[in-house]
């Protein structure tokens, strides 16, 4: 039974959540503040997925996912907003965020991303094999990538999405393919926005010019693809 951390502070959502992610077979722990979900993180540290709401009484949960990050924890982290602003969104996928749903949801859209998320953090890597596209190198089996022999630091989204690209070299991906492969099926949950924060993301850490991409490229009207 997967065992997840819900961090929020609304009673009524939380007694909610608890409930129905229960009878979907999840086992659930609950943090009001961030203090606390620190706490939990600290004592009980082997939660397979922790779902976040932004704003808590003593801060934002973005500061938290950027500390569960920085010592080098990749469990899958979704954040629960009632913002779609882009900015929100962009910052919290920056920080280290694998996913965000707005409120108000469907439990259903919220269990399959669950349910991605997971399958995707457990899936294994690879047996040792390595993607490379020019001066990037993507090894398979350590889960990260380097550019020039320079370490690159991925959200596990961004990895997800950097290994889709380099498998499919030269193929033109739909946007469409990009979501459900990204998402394991779930695609159809989320917002064409989300994709277009992590191609950003990726390229400003790739490209010699972001805003002139030379290797992932838009297909105008149809998705990206990647070329040597």
């Amino acid at each position: 039974m997967d065992k997840l951390l819900l961090l929020e502070d609304d009673i009524s959502l939380v007694e909610g959540l608890c409930y129905s992610l229960k009878k979907n077979g999840f086992q659930m722990e609950v943090a009001r503040t961030i203090r606390e979900a620190e706490k939990k993180l600290g004592e009980r540290g082997d939660f397979d997925l922790l779902l976040f709401d932004v704003t808590l009484p003593d801060g934002n949960s973005f500061s938290l996912c950027e500390k569960i990050r920085e010592r080098g924890d990749m469990v899958p982290i979704i954040f629960l907003t009632a913002s779609e602003e882009e900015t929100s969104v962009i910052f919290g996928l920056d920080c280290g965020g694998d996913d965000y749903i707005t409120k108000p949801f469907k439990l259903g859209e919220l269990c399959s991303r669950i349910r991605a998320l997971l399958r995707r953090s457990k899936r294994p890597q690879g047996e040792g094999g390595c993607l490379k596209s020019g001066n990037l190198t993507v090894n398979l089996k350590e889960g990260r990538g380097r550019k020039n022999g320079e370490i690159l630091e991925f959200t596990g989204a961004e990895y997800r999405l950097l290994c889709l690209f380099l498998e499919n070299r030269g193929r033109i991906l739909t946007r469409t393919m990009i979501l459900d492969k990204l998402w394991d099926g779930a695609g159809s949950y989320v917002d064409d926005n989300t994709l277009s924060v992590y191609v950003r993301r990726l390229r400003e850490k790739l490209e010699e010019n972001p805003s002139c991409p030379k290797r992932l490229v838009t297909v105008r009207g149809v998705g990206y693809q990647w070329e040597e």
